[in-house]
């Protein structure tokens, strides 16, 4: 095997490792939250398989619907083949020559309780005849008191990607704190999708082994701090008038996904599992 594809294959045992740790640790919290506000059976996720064309890859799609988590999102994939031509010209090393391999890891979490914010997380790898990774999580709170950049929970969550990055290059948070700020932007109505959090794709340093340690420590702080966030909020009661406010701000969700989110665009262009691509959107949003 030859460095790339052991490259290939470290890459991928960790996003499926990961996966792994973050639904054991999901369906931890749906175990121990209170019952009087959580009744009901724990939730548990279902993991579906799929594949892409025929021996092009594929992944696992691992869906939950439980009483803390409405409805929770964590897949793998790991998938190769050919862009289109005119694909092909929008991503990075694949003008000349159109074959690529990805691998990667993506969740959503939208909760049952509007004082729990929602989250988002990818980390992954992309090869042409370039390779990087790419990835970051951000926080999305839906309730308007909430999304102040000061709040608690945006506090914590960015210190504890801070720290991810700290660890690696100190310009490194700024500069991808940035970039999800610019990124998770909805154009058209001028506003913040959430709190953000740190966004960041083509990262390749020339420290292949620098840049992977980063990618795990992205999603090891992911794994760390937003447990301790749900734990955090799970027991304040909410009112109708709150979850018609959450389902406001999922709507502004669903915006982002379908107008302006590169993952959502590379997953359906490339063949990707639809029902995966799509879970990201909420179970219940509403318009005025």
């Amino acid at each position: 095997m030859n460095l790339t594809e052991t490259r290939k294959q470290s890459a991928r045992n960790w996003f499926e490792s990961l996966a792994a740790r973050i639904i054991a640790a999901f369906e931890a919290l749906e175990d121990a939250a209170p019952a009087a506000l959580y009744p009901g059976a724990p939730g548990r996720f279902v993991r579906t398989p799929w594949a892409r064309n025929e021996g092009e890859g594929g992944g696992v799609v691992g869906m939950m619907r439980g009483r803390v988590f409405e409805k929770v999102g964590v897949h793998v994939s790991t998938v190769h083949g050919a862009f289109s031509p005119d694909f092909a010209k929008q991503v990075k090393g694949a003008t000349d020559d159109p074959r690529f391999w990805a691998s990667g890891i993506s969740l959503i979490a939208h909760m049952r309780n509007p004082h729990i914010p929602a989250v988002h997380m990818n980390t992954r790898m992309i090869v042409t005849t370039q390779s990087w990774f790419g990835g970051g999580a951000d926080l999305n709170p839906t309730l308007d008191a909430a999304r102040a950049p000061d709040h608690p929970d945006a506090v914590d969550f960015h210190a504890r990607l801070k720290t991810a990055c700290d660890g690696f290059d100190p310009d490194w948070y700024a500069k991808y704190r940035k970039w999800a700020d610019e990124y998770f932007w909805l154009t058209h109505r001028g506003e913040a999708r959430g709190v953000g959090g740190i966004f960041y794709d083509h990262h390749d340093s020339g420290d292949w082994d620098k840049d992977f340690a980063f990618t795990q420590s992205v999603g090891g702080a992911f794994l760390d701090i937003y447990p301790q966030i749900v734990k955090r909020r799970w027991n304040n009661a909410w009112t109708d008038a709150e979850r018609h406010n959450q389902a406001k701000w999922r709507g502004r969700y669903v915006e982002f996904n379908l107008l302006y989110d590169r993952g959502t665009t590379f997953g359906l262009k490339t063949g990707g599992n639809v029902e995966s691509v799509l879970s990201s959107m909420p179970p219940v949003a509403e318009w005025p």
